[in-house]
């Protein structure tokens, strides 16, 4: 049988797979939308990474919801950042109208209202959700050094701080242990812990300082503490075997883009750590998406940088997919983005030079084709992709205009109500809810320093009273005698002791009783 010369069936042949698949759209050929050539992505690959791409209102959250909600309920677990408050409807069926009727009949989709079952959370209980809570040891220096924008020697310096830390058993829960361990090593007591090793300078210790009283300003506090959060939580399915969405609520946290961002590397980090190697699977233990990621790279360190692309090639192995959601594959450094194998590109703006210097760039990212992308990027609409995922044997398919289903879920978020009830209604939310304040570094140190002051303060206490005692000697024996007293006088003049002698005598026993003032016995 002769291959087929038909461009849009040559790209559609590209799409037919025979394993389990999301069914993302219909192909656009040539200003036409063809609703029996579907655009589909193997779910086995959902764990090679991906990248939803475009400008600002082409549509990208409804494609993440559109990809999380077929996820579900293929069983698998899915981690969505709400950056905006507008993925809580995700929760919630969809409302049937005529829109949605159009689109679904563009596209062949037999689309029926679907509420999938969802957990909300929040960065340490700032906004609603159920509060989510790292310790400042599990965030670790690299993390804390991106989000307090530390240069290189400040981090490796940080890094210092928390090896000193680790050895000497002073938990870091909190931001104020971190504090505290700090000012120890650079006070009288503590600056020689550190001097076999380098040592930690003031002027370095007085930059981190600043940096945490500023970041306790944004309202860090609140995300480090106790109970740390489990991320194993987020493997979850519902009792009806769908995957558990978790939507981590962000709207209150928004206008701090690089705390936000930095928590969710850490997020990503944790479950990498945590998890098994277990290879390729028929279907990713966990797709994890990464909303606003330009946020996460802009003025990284190399270290930072190293230590995500290092995750996202390992994380591969552990069944999780990662999904990097921004405006312009260039917002991705390149090895990250080479790693990225599922690509769905939404519509880019050339108003600017600079905007169509990043459309030719985005155009070279992708492999060649029949279309000529430039101007096929700028002409989309909205809810329409350019597509290319990796095929069931790994190939990349071909490029593909597609026009995207319509999500089954609200497109909007849900009522503020009807989030709280779904918050306090969760089993994790009495786990979790409630922070706790144990014994850790800044206990531990402020009594250290509370008993030395203490014997300090008795020492000197001690050689003061011995000081005084030795000053009244001293004064005791420098001091003239004092004038001797009338009987005094007495005692000691002949006359006394010549009486004295006679005292035996008759006149002198009367006489020495007259003087004593004794009275004499009558007989």
């Amino acid at each position: 049988m002769s291959e087929s010369t038909d461009p849009a069936e040559q790209i559609a042949a590209g799409y037919a797979f025979t394993g389990p698949a999301l069914d993302l759209g219909a192909l656009l050929w040539d200003g036409t939308c063809l609703p029996d050539r579907q655009i589909r992505i193997p779910l086995s690959m959902l764990n090679r990474h991906g990248l939803v791409a475009g400008a600002t209102g082409t549509g990208k959250t409804k494609t993440l919801q559109l990809i999380a909600e077929q996820l579900s309920a293929n069983g698998v677990p899915v981690f969505l950042a709400d950056v905006k408050g507008d993925v809580s409807g995700i929760s919630a069926p969809g409302a049937a109208g005529e829109r949605i009727a159009q689109r679904a009949g563009e596209v062949a989709q037999e689309w029926v209202p679907t509420a999938c079952p969802t957990e909300f959370y929040a960065l340490g209980g700032i906004g609603q959700g159920i509060p989510l809570r790292a310790t400042v040891t599990g965030f670790g220096p690299v993390l804390m050094s991106k989000v307090l924008q530390l240069n290189q020697t400040q981090e490796q310096s940080l890094g210092l701080i928390f090896h000193y830390a680790d050895t000497k058993g002073l938990e870091l829960i909190d931001l104020k242990d971190l504090r505290a361990v700090v000012a120890f090593l650079v006070s009288d007591q503590g600056k020689s812990e550190l001097k076999g090793i380098g040592g930690l300078s003031t002027v370095t210790a007085g930059v981190i300082l600043r940096a945490l009283t500023a970041f306790e300003q944004q309202g860090a506090a609140e995300f480090f503490g106790e109970p740390a959060f489990d991320t194993s939580e987020f493997l979850r399915t519902a009792a009806d075997g769908r995957g558990l969405v978790s939507v981590l609520e962000l709207p209150a946290v928004q206008d701090k883009p690089q705390l936000f961002s930095t928590f969710l590397m850490w997020l990503l980090a944790d479950l990498y750590s945590d998890l098994p190697e277990v290879g390729d699977l028929d279907r990713p233990k966990l797709v994890f998406f990464f909303d606003e990621a330009h946020l996460l790279f802009h003025g990284a360190s190399k270290a930072f940088l190293a230590s995500i692309t290092q995750t996202v090639r390992l994380i591969r192995s552990k069944g999780i997919g990662v999904f990097f959601v921004t405006q312009t594959p260039k917002d991705v450094p390149a090895d990250v983005l080479a790693q990225l194998g599922n690509r769905v590109q939404h519509a880019l703006r050339a108003f600017t030079p600079d905007d169509a210097k990043a459309l030719k760039a985005t155009v070279k990212t992708f492999p060649n084709s029949g279309y000529d992308l430039e101007e096929l990027l700028t002409a989309l609409g909205t809810g329409e992709a350019v597509i290319t995922v990796l095929s069931e044997n790994g190939a990349p398919t071909p490029v593909a205009a597609t026009r995207l289903r319509a999500p089954q879920s609200l497109m909007g978020p849900i009522e503020a109500a009807a989030l709280d009830r779904a918050v306090k209604g969760s089993l994790l939310y009495a786990r979790y809810a409630q922070p706790v304040d144990r014994e850790s570094a800044y206990e531990k140190i402020s009594a250290e320093q509370a008993a030395a002051e203490a014997e300090a303060e008795a020492a000197a206490a001690a050689a003061e009273a011995e000081k005084q005692a030795k000053e009244a000697q001293k004064a005791a024996r420098g001091a003239p005698k004092p004038d001797p007293s009338l009987a005094e006088q007495v005692v000691g003049s002949g006359l006394f002791r010549s009486l004295a002698r006679s005292i035996g005598t008759q006149v002198g026993r009367e006489i020495s009783r007259s003087i004593f003032g004794t009275a004499r016995r009558r007989r």
